[in-house]
């Protein structure tokens, strides 16, 4: 009689990873109907443009605010319960919510608080995430992994989610909001479940560094080590670059392609950033490092900049496909170069400070792209747009580079140490 193969206690075909990967994909499920459930309430019962702006303001700046002290607290906790508890807080903060909108209080303080405690609440489990990551993935799995994150996110906050918010919120608001908030318990379950290998209860510490130390600490960690510091550099021009084209993208559209080609346009926008994901698993070794990452960037700022240049339909389309598959190609792997590169007792607060430099800086590109739009035409803000992009790779890519074929200034995380894209999805 043959025995089962023993299962391997870490990895990206785990039991453990599973369990993570499909927490992960049922609350970015819910994270997609809030995202058309939130702002087509605000729409219906308030009808006002600086409510919706509002509402849309508080969900982003817990991104600009927090990031950076809920990193460092990450740091200091259980990975695991942090996500299960964080999780469980979005559920009960959901389920209030669905009691006071079917109580019929839906004023825009509401609206606006829940919105602002929600991220607060995905600021504890996004880090808290990356570092089970690291703890379950072995270094050479890492692009595996941030590959099928990417991937789930992409098809469960642009498509499912979407698609399923919207047709409940035809049946009835509250139905889409508490279809959000049952996400949130079933991925709290999950990642209650997670067996952890390897685990080993570390002894308590005399004296731990005051909160305000590790914050600072966390900073120069990534002001100091040069390819941490061209990473975030680099992110921070794409994430500005992202949201000035989703800003003003689906009105250029709208104008070339009318109406009906916007959807279209999206769906292949979407596709190419899926395809992009799934390149870094099947690019050979040595072209899956620093020269992958600078392809996707330059295909990314190359489509933004074939935006700007011609008005032409068959242009749109090609840039679209361009710089969907180059995020996706840039994504995965900067997260996984980034990933490596950060201590493990660093973790959150690393990835905190790279969500609050794309992320927290959502509003200020979506601004920045308004106001040179008014003052000129849509296309010269996505043509700067690209035109930034390229041009900071071209300066920074050689450090890249260096930083590949040169010693790691850090070790990389073991697999038994102590998710997740760090550019925003365009659209």
């Amino acid at each position: 009689m043959s025995r089962r193969p023993r299962e391997r206690p870490y990895g990206v075909r785990s039991s453990a990873f599973r369990r993570l990967s499909w927490a992960w994909a049922v609350s970015m499920c819910g994270d997609g109907v809030r995202s058309v459930a939130l702002p087509l309430y605000v729409a219906v019962h308030h009808h006002d443009p600086l409510d919706m702006a509002a509402v849309a303001a508080s969900e982003t700046l817990p991104w600009l605010l927090g990031a950076l002290l809920v990193g460092t607290l990450v740091d200091r906790l259980p990975p695991r319960t942090v996500l299960v508890v964080a999780h469980a807080l979005r559920a009960l903060a959901t389920a209030g919510l669905v009691v006071v909108l079917a109580a019929g209080a839906h004023t825009l303080a509401v609206l606006c608080a829940f919105a602002f405690v929600l991220t607060t609440l995905e600021l504890f489990a996004d880090p808290a995430s990356q570092v089970l990551t690291v703890r379950l993935v072995p270094p050479g799995e890492l692009e595996r992994a941030n590959s099928r994150y990417y991937s789930i996110a992409m098809l469960a906050t642009g498509l499912v989610g979407p698609l399923a918010g919207s047709a409940i919120f035809v049946v009835g608001p509250v139905w889409a909001f508490a279809l959000d908030g049952a996400t949130f318990v079933v991925a709290a379950l999950l990642a209650a479940t997670i067996p952890l290998p390897g685990e080993r209860v570390p002894a308590r510490a005399a004296r731990r560094p005051r909160l305000k130390s590790e914050m600072a600490e966390g900073a120069r960690l990534l002001l100091t080590h040069p390819e941490l510091r061209v990473l975030a550099v680099l992110v921070a021009v794409a994430g500005l670059a992202v949201s000035a084209v989703n800003t003003l993208l689906p009105l250029y559209a709208v104008e070339r392609l009318g109406p009906h080609g916007v959807g279209l346009l999206v769906a292949v926008f979407g596709t190419a950033t899926l395809l992009g994901a799934a390149l870094p698993t099947r690019l050979p070794a040595r072209l899956a490092g620093a020269r992958a990452m600078i392809a996707g960037l330059a295909a990314a700022g190359a489509g933004f900049t074939a935006f700007g240049l011609s008005q032409r339909p068959a242009v749109l389309w090609g840039g679209c496909c361009l710089a969907g598959i180059g995020l996706g190609l840039w994504n995965v792997l900067c997260s996984s170069r980034r990933q490596r590169l950060t201590p493990p007792a660093a973790l959150g607060r690393v990835s905190g400070v790279y969500r609050m430099m794309t992320w927290g800086l959502n509003p200020v590109g979506s601004v920045l792209a308004g106001v040179a739009a008014s003052a000129t035409t849509i296309r010269v803000p996505l043509l700067l747009a690209g035109a930034a992009v390229l041009a900071v790779l071209a300066v920074l890519a050689p450090t890249l580079r260096r930083g590949e074929t040169g010693p790691p200034v850090l070790s990389p995380c073991p697999p038994d140490a102590k998710h997740l894209a760090d550019v925003p999805p365009a659209w």
